[in-house]
């Protein structure tokens, strides 16, 4: 078994240069089987698990996929629009954007429910609602969704929760579809302006990306592109966050500061020093913390995703802090372990409260998902003594060289066999 082992207490200084967006690149790989001709190519694609698994499955429906350092050229002229099996379906949940795309360039895909962390209800019902508006029929045998149009057509679809999922699966299945297509309520995280862009550079017609109506009109062919994956703006506030807790003019490298505000602002109403400037940070931890209350709300709000580590700098507060998660009920399976480390955290329903300040302990914990993980990894880096995390795969799913990164500024972390 691999587990991840680390030293607390070390001062972090340096650059650590930020990946592309894995919420990205997992929506942009399966849209680059609607080309009809050419190559795509994508660059600034992280060495993920997940983006890994997406290029098996990509090679499973008979695509030819090059990778090349960050880049991934992929040849969708050979595919085949066969089923996904379970076991690759269930690897990981960006599994569904195929059904998407095989959907808007078949019209017609079979695959089972996708996998992915066990952070709450994640239904896929305003994904397969858009479908059905555009034209598609449903039929769910077990855990196996088979979705067929004779012909998509254009609709109105209104999102009852601006879920980026559904906004992605929809734009995918509509941009071949005859007429207009208009999302309403429309997630409006960074990452979907990234994969709009993808689109309309292969040839598509989307405007909207980016607000709450995202319009498509419907094209009969898109061809191949080069495209440059966004940095990812969830790893640049892992790091900052944990800058804020060890760094000593800790440099965050290659981000978009506007991507991250919301963690910034409460940063600095923390009184964390940070010095911001067109594609980078510099964080300096402070002599004290101020208390903050924070809830996680969509794009342009506090991200769910980085609400775990923030946990984290939470329990270096002179006071109380509470946390307030809005967007999944389950994302709160870090905390026994916090508590284990020596935190004091209560939960009640949704809201976490923080006292602090309270120091934290090495001890043996378990990362239940991928930004569990994280928390737990930047909880490791305060505690006194070694902290070895289990269960790390969750882990290396989203961040792409986190032990080599954080070595590299002066962590004491290794991945090793036990």
């Amino acid at each position: 078994m691999k587990v991840l082992q680390i030293t607390g207490g070390k001062e972090l200084s340096g650059t650590i240069r930020i990946s592309g967006a894995k919420n990205s690149s997992v929506a942009l790989i399966p849209a680059a089987i609607l080309a009809d001709v050419d190559d795509v190519t994508i660059c600034n694609v992280p060495e993920i698990t997940d983006t890994d698994v997406l290029s098996d499955i990509l090679t499973y429906l008979g695509a030819d996929v090059r990778r090349a350092s960050e880049s991934i050229v992929i040849s969708p002229g050979s595919i085949q629009n066969r089923e996904i099996p379970e076991e690759l379906a269930k690897r990981l949940r960006a599994s569904y954007y195929f059904m998407g795309a095989l959907l808007g360039k078949y019209g017609h895909v079979e695959m089972y429910f996708p996998g992915g962390c066990s952070i709450g209800q994640r239904p896929i019902n305003l994904h397969l609602k858009g479908f059905e508006s555009l034209g598609a029929t449903i039929e769910i045998i077990g855990d196996k969704y088979i979705v067929d149009a004779k012909e998509l057509h254009g609709a109105n679809i209104y999102l009852d929760f601006a879920s980026v999922g559904a906004t992605i699966n929809i734009m995918l299945a509509a941009v071949k579809a005859k007429g207009t297509t208009v999302i309403d309520n429309a997630a409006k995280e960074p990452e979907i302006v990234n994969i709009a862009t993808f689109l309309n550079n292969m040839g598509a017609k989307i405007t909207g990306a980016g607000t709450s109506e995202v319009k498509i009109v419907g094209v009969s062919q898109l061809k191949g592109c080069f495209h440059e994956v966004i940095p990812d703006r969830i790893e640049a506030g892992t790091y900052t966050i944990i800058g804020a807790l060890v760094g000593h003019y800790l440099k965050i490298d290659n981000i978009i500061p506007e991507h991250i505000e919301a963690l910034t602002s409460k940063l600095l109403e923390m009184g964390v020093e940070l010095e911001i400037g067109s594609d980078y940070l510099i964080v300096n931890r402070p002599s004290k913390y101020r208390p903050v209350n924070m809830t996680t709300l969509v794009f342009p709000g506090f991200p769910t995703d980085l609400q775990q580590p923030f946990t984290v700098l939470a329990t270096r507060c002179d006071g109380k802090s509470t946390i307030e998660e809005t967007i999944y009920e389950n994302r709160f399976m870090h905390i026994p372990y916090l508590n284990k480390m020596g935190a004091k955290i209560e939960v009640s329903g949704s809201v976490a409260t923080v006292y602090g300040p309270t120091p934290l302990t090495g001890t043996e914990v378990e990362a239940t998902d991928l930004r569990a993980g994280a928390a737990l990894v930047t909880a490791a880096l305060i505690a006194d003594g070694k902290t070895t995390i289990t269960n790390i795969n969750h882990i290396l799913r989203g961040y792409e060289n986190i032990v080599e990164k954080l070595t590299d500024v002066g962590a004491k972390i290794e991945e090793v066999e036990i």
